[in-house]
């Protein structure tokens, strides 16, 4: 009896993504770009996932269950650009594409981060199964995060901004996680709490650039959605 060809061979599963698929309904979605190829594991359908109770405690709906174009768009970024100089975090990590494309690209000092346990179990599986380095994450509440979290050179995050609280809670938020000299990239499809953010930044002495950028989506007209993507870097005067 033949052994199968190395290339042919089926891929281990982890244990870690054994209990996920024992816990949820899952499916898969596949990213590309140039010559990366992800395989990533999410849930089913996010809908499945909604919490009453939780979202009656704390308005919680698990937006993090979706792989959304802004989160394509904001990993193609990340694997274009330069690398960052120092440490880099991730707001709302969800499965974890945007960090996983740093880490492909052998860039270590990688924090993901999010408010949902599962999704962050859901992330570090996702950098498991496509056989990269292990993935640092923590969970973060943005309205209190622990000073012990320090600074970081890259602060990044996609479609984040899809309820009204976060348009004030991130610009008290960014302060407190970037370094003096570093940046955030965010990427938006242009949801309506887009504008008071970007004029709060604004209002604050951050400096501002954006840019248009259109992510293949089949189930958008014309087959691609507008992502915004937008550069920023505090007042010179942060320290």
């Amino acid at each position: 009896m033949s052994l199968p060809h190395p290339r042919t061979a089926r891929r281990a599963v982890t244990a870690r993504e054994k209990e996920l698929r024992r816990r949820f309904a899952v499916r898969a979605e596949v990213f590309t770009h140039g010559g990366l190829r992800l395989r990533l594991l999410l849930p089913r359908a996010a809908d499945e996932l909604i919490d009453e109770a939780a979202f009656e405690h704390d308005e919680r709906l698990p937006y993090w269950a979706d792989l959304w174009p802004s989160a394509r768009a904001l990993a193609r970024r990340l694997l274009d650009a330069p690398l960052p100089d120092g440490r880099a975090l991730e707001l709302g990590c969800g499965v974890g594409l945007p960090s996983l494309a740093l880490l492909s690209r052998g860039y270590p000092d990688v924090l993901a981060t999010d408010y949902y346990g599962d999704a962050l179990d859901f992330a570090r599986a996702n950098a498991e199964r496509n056989r990269l380095p292990p993935l640092a994450t923590a969970l973060l509440d943005w309205r209190d995060p622990p000073p012990a979290l320090g600074r970081f050179a890259l602060v990044y995050a996609a479609d984040v901004l899809y309820e009204a609280r976060y348009a004030g809670i991130l610009p008290a938020l960014l302060p407190r996680l970037l370094a003096p000299d570093g940046a955030v990239l965010l990427t938006d499809p242009g949801r309506a709490y887009l504008a008071p953010f970007r004029e709060r930044m604004r209002a604050l002495g951050w400096r501002l650039n954006e840019r248009r950028l259109r992510e293949p989506h089949a189930a958008a007209p014309r087959g691609a959605v507008e992502i915004h993507l937008l550069h920023l870097r505090p007042p010179p005067d942060t320290g």
